[in-house]
């Protein structure tokens, strides 16, 4: 283990939180985690959760760690083809990661608001962004009532439950941030920020890491371990029953 290596992760994920995202910082850390294994990315974590760092402030670190592995992802889809079960929900993945970066940023701008007055603009944007955060919901259920199913019924739980756990968990979150919008202006001003700002930055750290575990644990499981076109054939067929989401894209 490197811990050389490890302290300049460290070091460059505090600035990273300090100084905001740059190209130089990005790239540095680009370079340092597509040369650090798993365990050093923990330890990285680690050390900076004892120096006081929230666990949602990690953020930036799994957006790299997702930059880094977006080769093995392209893999997986020269794999399947456009329509297929899983295909369907990389794609959907991309588009909630889009949402979740407006939200980040969107965030960032009310918090420097001063008054309810002046963040009308920004409150009217987060509404629209947790629409389509929540419009994710039969996403969820294409996973949980179609591939989480057809995993555990060939004895792969373990994954599958924690996923089900997380989308309850997000649910909660999703439907607390859309409801402190709601009543942004029947609260006192400092205190809405603060409840948007612990919601916004629990649901990005959360929602990245959980589709970070689905796109490269999860789905290349199901791939492998779901053998027969025939199956995936009847897979889709449950999952047009279930629906799609407003942004799924069109195969």
């Amino acid at each position: 283990m490197d811990n050389k290596k490890i302290e300049k992760l460290t070091q460059v994920l505090q600035k990273l939180n300090q100084e905001g995202v740059t190209e130089t910082l990005r790239q540095e850390a680009l370079d340092i985690v597509s040369n650090i294994s798993p365990v050093e990315l923990s330890i990285a974590e680690q050390n900076l959760i004892e120096k006081g760092m929230k666990p949602q402030d990690l953020r930036h670190l799994c957006d790299i760690h997702m930059e880094v592995l977006k080769g093995e992802l392209d893999k997986i889809k020269t794999k399947i083809e456009p329509g297929h079960v899983v295909y369907t929900l990389i794609a959907e993945h991309d588009k909630i990661l889009e949402f979740l970066t407006l939200l980040e940023e969107v965030n960032s701008k009310l918090q420097k608001t001063e008054t309810y007055i002046n963040s009308l603009e920004e409150i009217k944007e987060l509404k629209t962004i947790v629409f389509n955060i929540l419009d994710a919901e039969n996403h969820h259920q294409r996973e949980e009532k179609v591939l989480f199913t057809e995993m555990e019924s060939r004895e792969i739980t373990g994954p599958t439950r924690i996923m089900r756990m997380e989308h309850e968990d997000l649910k909660v979150k999703k439907e607390f941030l859309k409801l402190t919008l709601e009543e942004a202006s029947r609260l006192k001003f400092n205190e809405f920020k603060e409840k948007i700002d612990e919601s916004a930055k629990y649901i990005i750290f959360n929602m990245r890491d959980h589709i970070f575990k689905e796109n490269y644990i999860l789905y290349p499981t199901a791939i492998e371990s779901i053998q027969g076109k025939e199956i995936w054939t009847d897979m889709k067929k449950r999952c047009d029953e279930i629906g799609y989401c407003g942004f799924t894209p069109k195969a």
